[in-house]
């Protein structure tokens, strides 16, 4: 178990994160920009760190700032939340390098172009036939 994480996201998502690693135990550490100094999710986590301006690319898309603050804190692990940083191949990677755990899939599935991300519309087979998967939906890289 980890003593501390950074959760690299803001809203709804890092506030959930935020929550669940507090009734296990776990601190957690925020990335803010310029715009979410007063956020919620700042305010659920045990320490903060501004990442950069307002603009997501300035901040929250600023992958080496999230590795750095995690390492400045002491972090073990970053959480993605969901978009943002969670499907980008290279900071997995990097995380890795940096001796932080990636707490998400690996990163060798996303180089497989396999999508972490919950389906927006149901599959396009019929019901009936839902047991048996299209060829391509069982394709590996």
């Amino acid at each position: 178990m980890f003593k501390k994480i950074l959760i690299a996201n803001r809203g709804e998502i890092a506030c959930r994160v935020a929550a669940t690693a507090r009734r296990l135990g776990v601190r957690t550490v925020a990335v803010y920009s310029d715009t979410d100094a007063h956020a919620r999710h700042v305010r659920a986590c045990d320490e903060a760190v501004h990442v950069g301006g307002s603009a997501p690319r300035d901040s929250y898309l600023q992958w080496q700032r999230i590795i750095e603050a995690a390492v400045a804190t002491g972090a073990q692990a970053i959480h993605p939340g969901y978009g943002f940083l969670s499907e980008n191949e290279a900071f997995a990677r990097a995380c890795a390098a940096s001796g932080l755990v990636f707490i998400g899939p690996p990163a060798a599935a996303r180089a497989c172009g396999v999508s972490t991300m919950p389906p927006t519309s149901p599959p396009r087979w019929p019901r009936a036939s839902a047991r048996r998967r299209p060829a391509s939906a069982t394709t590996t890289c």
